[in-house]
C-alpha cells in the first residue's frame, strides 16, 4: 500500500480547495448570467451546471458544428424507434399530413399554426452534418428545412424568452434554450438526403440541432412553446430524457 505523506494530504487538500474554489467561481457565473440548467438538481447537478456554463463562456452562442459534403453522407442511416402509433398521427399519416400543422405559442406576439407548405414557402436551409447517439452509433445526413430563428422571427418571441420546448406526436419532448433555438444551424427540418423527411426519421417535420447530440433532435413534430421557465413541464428537468437521467444540456 502507498504510504500516505503529511505532504501528500496536504497536496490534496489544496486541489480540493482549488477544485471548490474553481467550482464556487463556475456557479457565481452561471448564475449571474443565468446560465443554471434546469437539471442543476441530484447528484450529477453540480457537473451539468460546470459544463453548461463552462460552453457557453468559452464557445460563446456563435460555434458551428462541422459540416461535410455530399460525399461524405453515410450509406447506412440507423432508425431509432418505430413512429408513432397515436391515433392522430395515423390520421395525419394517410392524409399525407396535408392536415398536419405545427402550433407554435405560449410568449410569442402571434401565435400561429404553420402548414407544411407554409414552411416549404419560406428561406429553406440545407446542411449536411453529424448526427451522434448517445448509444454509440452515428450518421452523416444532408438536411433540409427552415431555420428555427425564421418562424420565431414570424411568431414575435417574448424579450422574457429564455426555452423553447418542443413536443412530438408520440408524447416525446425536448427543450433548448434561445442561444440554440436562434442559432443558424438549429433548423426544422422537412427532408432528409432527398425531397421529403422519412417517415421513421421523422416525417414530416423535426428539429435538428446540430450542436447537440440525436435525442434532443425532436422528430415528428407537432407543436412548440417559447417559455421563461421550465418548472411547469413534466417534472421541470427539461425534457424527457432528462428525466430518463440523460443530460439536458447534451452538447457535442
Amino acid at each position: 500500500m502507498k504510504e500516505i505523506t503529511r505532504r501528500g494530504l496536504i497536496g490534496t487538500g489544496l486541489t480540493a480547495a482549488i477544485g471548490a474554489a474553481v467550482g464556487r467561481s463556475v456557479f457565481h457565473i452561471a448564475s449571474q448570467n443565468g446560465l443554471i440548467p434546469p437539471d442543476h438538481g441530484g447528484i450529477f447537478g453540480a457537473g451539468e451546471t460546470v459544463t453548461y456554463a463552462a460552453q457557453r463562456v468559452l464557445a460563446g452562442d456563435v460555434s458551428l458544428a462541422r459540416e461535410f459534403s455530399r460525399s461524405d453522407i453515410s450509406t447506412v442511416i440507423p432508425v431509432n424507434g418505430a413512429p408513432p402509433e397515436t391515433e392522430r398521427y395515423i390520421s395525419l399519416l394517410d392524409g399525407h399530413f396535408r392536415d398536419w400543422r405545427l402550433r407554435v405559442d405560449g410568449l410569442v406576439a402571434r401565435p400561429m399554426s404553420f402548414s407544411l407548405a407554409d414552411l416549404k414557402s419560406y428561406p429553406a436551409h440545407t446542411q449536411i452534418t453529424h448526427q451522434a447517439c448517445e448509444e454509440g452509433w452515428s450518421f452523416i445526413a444532408e438536411w433540409t428545412g427552415v431555420r428555427l430563428s425564421h418562424v420565431l422571427e414570424r411568431v414575435g418571441i417574448d424579450p422574457r424568452a429564455r426555452y423553447v420546448v418542443f413536443f412530438s406526436f408520440d408524447d416525446f419532448w425536448e427543450s433548448i434554450d434561445m442561444a440554440d433555438a436562434l442559432h443558424p444551424q438549429t433548423f426544422l427540418a422537412y427532408a432528409m438526403n432527398g425531397p421529403e423527411m422519412p417517415l421513421e426519421h421523422g416525417a414530416p417535420l423535426r428539429l435538428r440541432v446540430a450542436r447537440q447530440l440525436g435525442y434532443k433532435s425532436v422528430k415528428y413534430l407537432g407543436r412548440m412553446t417559447v417559455t421563461d421557465s421550465l418548472a411547469g413541464f413534466g417534472k421541470g428537468l427539461g425534457g424527457i430524457n432528462a428525466e430518463y437521467g440523460y443530460s439536458w444540456w447534451a452538447g457535442i
